[in-house]
């Protein structure tokens, strides 16, 4: 793998039931740079992640994840990747602080407390430490789960949906944040339906029936075209070769 590439896969299918849901998809994603993952629900972008971060393991393809196998080297790739999932997963009943110091248990970070410290404040969460996870809007969901991607310091976000059902306001300052820590070298793989979202990543993956359809720069997919207009032909064009 080149150094300069975080992700550098190629073939990457899975099948559940004798059905693929991700068809031998080849991708490339340079450190330090954020690709937005596109596609209608079903397409397959959420089973992709999860291979790339060790959570599932794929039928077929090859390649590495931040220099580690991603069909050898599972374990390796999920302790320097930080997984974002679409559901809030943590313990409502337990406060933000507890939350993080938790998650920080999970991957033995070393100087536990102050690590808790420093994420309470990178993500403007000192003022609830205390607040019940179960009490907490969307948005601080939002910012209480990308701490606890962070904690453990990756290399790589792995980030699926992260926006959804999150208020405007919220939703501009998370991707505030998402390129100041691109600007510090991490790499960021996020999945969204937000067209206004997608025009701010470096490239973009649209992904259909399992299928790659498009992968590149925003101005290199869309031309003069809008990307919702070219992601509607796409669609339309793919709709009579795959069955959803």
């Amino acid at each position: 793998m080149s150094a300069q590439l975080a992700i550098d896969v190629r073939g990457m299918t899975k099948a559940f039931s004798g059905r693929t849901v991700v068809n031998g998809i080849d991708m490339q994603v340079r450190t330090g740079k954020i690709c937005g993952f596109l596609g209608p629900n079903g397409s397959g972008k959420t089973t992709f992640i999860r291979m790339l971060c060790g959570l599932l393991k794929p039928d077929g393809g090859s390649g590495t994840c931040l220099g580690h196998d991603v069909i050898t080297g599972s374990e390796a790739i999920r302790k320097e990747a930080g997984y974002m999932t679409q559901r809030f997963s943590f313990y409502e009943d337990m406060s933000i602080a507890e939350n993080l110091d938790f998650v920080a248990r999970m991957f033995s970070v070393p100087d536990r407390r102050n690590a808790v410290e420093k994420s309470l404040e990178d993500l403007g969460l000192a003022g609830r430490r205390t607040q019940l996870a179960g009490e907490l809007s969307g948005g601080w969901k939002q910012r209480l789960a990308l701490a606890a991607c962070l904690i453990h310091k990756p290399r790589l976000l792995l980030l699926d949906e992260p926006t959804a059902g999150v208020d405007p306001k919220a939703r501009r300052e998370f991707w505030d944040k998402i390129h100041a820590l691109a600007e510090e070298g991490l790499t960021v793989l996020v999945s969204t339906h937000y067209m206004d979202e997608a025009e701010k990543c470096h490239t973009l993956a649209y992904l259909a029936y399992g299928n790659l359809l498009a992968h590149g720069a925003p101005k290199e997919i869309a031309g003069d075209a809008t990307l919702e207009e070219v992601f509607i032909r796409l669609m339309v064009g793919t709709q009579d070769n795959f069955e959803p």
